[in-house]
């Protein structure tokens, strides 16, 4: 296996793509069956989302990861069933509610995971499918009984529906809002329509197909001309009409994969266009994920670390724009601090070819501040994954440029080398390609002999595994996975540990064992 052709290939092709590669969303595109049935690809939404619908009627990841686009999925199915009278339909609906009144309400079981305005995004939804409920008293639809005894969907703790309350009202009277809002549009209800504070452009509104469609409404068709809507139509033939929880996220995309490439060694060549247009996104308050969504510390201080590595290191002064205290936030009025976006930060200021002593001296308030927040078990978790194994590679690599965190850096190894699988796979559900990776990295940049035959089973799982599907892990509204992303961290651990001979050896020798095993 080349890993150099297969890294040179996957930068070309990224590069021809001005919205990055990301998974299909269960939530988005159950707002679009929704709001914009007339849109081409809506019966590709349909079969998407009857084919996501699980054994046990819901939909999405373990736990409390599966409220919302349970939410999303029953109440599109609901007003697709008051269309069409469809039986298929109606089955799934029902099975939906079923799975809902199971799930929600302040007595069960999972908490609100913290992916983006969960806590406005479900008491929004809970309401929307009670006022459906309620109208199937005086208004039964084929297929789907009434709920019995006016049976109504309650939420879990920590949702804010007065705030949600709020934010309606001052949109309906014109007021400005914050402007990560407009990523969550279409939560506002009729008040989206023609929001003032969101301008879509020609890559829609908010970088979210579900905003672009509730600020269109009912002009939300094949028909309009408007460059967002006609970015809308091309985005969802992508995958037959399914939609992605956000687009375009090209610099996200890049910067994460050229970061991650570098810091690899991996020699790949990157076309001029993508280093420019990386360069181009900056402003005075850094860059965005892409068109549509305020700037953030995260993707600013990841692109200046590709930058840096690439040979064309760009000024940090954005990043001061985030400082607080300690720490840095992702972005202004954060709820809680993200321990990744603060690796990046601290990987960002270690890339620079120089810098000063406020930088030294931040670097070192981030170390600690990383390493005080280094859960018992040698593991992090954060905001942006579900996985703890992303934050851990996150924090050890960043904290590895600092001496005076080895002991944190130790303690990760540990957690790493205990949570192996019997398959030599790790990860939080279930072993992945994705976690593995993150893992065997964290295992071959320790430089520790006691490591290497961990990395080296783990190696030869990503190896067997090829092309298996990567659940989605990463939070926006709901899990995702940005595929181009997951690859290339594949790709950097295989190569890195091609770069050390014992542990090559090692793959090369569990392989042929292992075929035999499973065969």
């Amino acid at each position: 296996m080349n890993l150099t052709n297969l890294a040179q290939r996957l930068t070309t092709e990224m590069a021809a793509d001005p919205c990055g590669d990301f998974s299909p969303s269960v939530y988005e595109s159950a707002r679009l069956v929704t709001v914009a049935p007339a849109l081409a690809g809506h019966d590709g939404r349909i079969r998407f989302l009857l084919d996501q619908q699980s054994a046990t009627g819901d939909w999405g990841g373990p736990g409390g990861y599966g409220l919302l686009p349970t939410l999303s999925a029953t109440e599109a199915l609901l007003a697709e069933l008051a269309r069409t009278r469809a039986p298929h339909v109606a089955v799934a609906a029902q099975r939906g509610l079923r799975a809902l009144f199971a799930k929600s309400g302040p007595d069960k079981e999972g908490a609100l995971p913290d992916t983006v305005a969960v806590e406005l995004l479900v008491p929004w939804l809970t309401g929307e499918i009670n006022a459906r409920l309620a109208a199937l008293e005086t208004k039964p639809l084929p297929g789907l009984r009434f709920w019995p005894d006016g049976q109504r969907l309650s939420c879990p703790p920590g949702c804010y529906p007065d705030l949600l309350a709020a934010l309606r009202e001052a949109a309906t009277a014109g007021h400005p809002l914050p402007e990560k809002l407009g990523h969550s549009l279409e939560m506002l209800g009729p008040s989206a329509r023609g929001a003032t504070f969101v301008t879509p452009t020609e890559f829609g509104a908010g970088c979210s197909p579900a905003s672009t469609a509730a600020w269109f409404g009912t002009h939300a068709t094949n028909g309009n001309a408007h460059a967002g809507m006609r970015f809308l139509h091309r985005l969802q033939a992508r995958h037959g009409g399914p939609v992605p929880v956000a687009a375009p996220l090209d610099v996200f995309e890049r910067a994460w994969v050229l970061a991650t490439f570098t810091d690899a060694g991996l020699a790949v060549t990157v076309p001029p266009g993508v280093v420019r247009g990386l360069r181009a996104a900056f402003t005075a308050s850094g860059v965005p994920g892409g068109a549509g969504l305020p700037t953030d510390a995260d993707d600013t201080a990841t692109a200046l670390h590709a930058l840096a590595n690439l040979g064309v290191p760009q000024p940090l002064d954005p990043l001061w724009e985030y400082h607080t205290g300690d720490h840095f936030s992702t972005y202004p009025d954060e709820r809680t601090p993200s321990v990744t976006t603060n690796a990046h930060v601290l990987q960002a200021f270690a890339a620079q070819p120089a810098t000063g002593p406020r930088e030294a001296r931040t670097m070192r308030e981030l170390s600690h501040w990383l390493s005080a927040r280094q859960h018992d078990d040698g593991s992090w978790s954060d905001k942006w994954h579900a996985s703890p194994y992303y934050a851990t590679v996150c924090c050890f690599t960043a904290l590895t440029r600092c001496p005076e965190s080895t002991a944190a850096a130790r303690k990760a190894v540990r957690w790493v080398l205990a949570t192996q699988r019997d398959d030599g796979s790790w990860g939080r559900w279930q072993g992945t390609v994705e976690e593995t990776a993150y893992a065997v990295q964290i295992l071959l940049r320790a430089g520790d002999p006691a490591a290497e035959e961990a990395a080296a089973r783990g190696c030869a799982y990503l190896l067997d595994a090829g092309n298996d599907v990567h659940p989605p892990l990463w939070h926006d509204k709901d899990l995702y996975t940005p595929a181009r992303i997951v690859r290339a961290e594949t790709i950097a651990a295989l190569h890195l540990a091609g770069t050390q001979p014992r542990v090559a050896a090692l793959v090369a020798r569990s392989r042929p064992t292992r075929a035999r095993r499973t065969a």
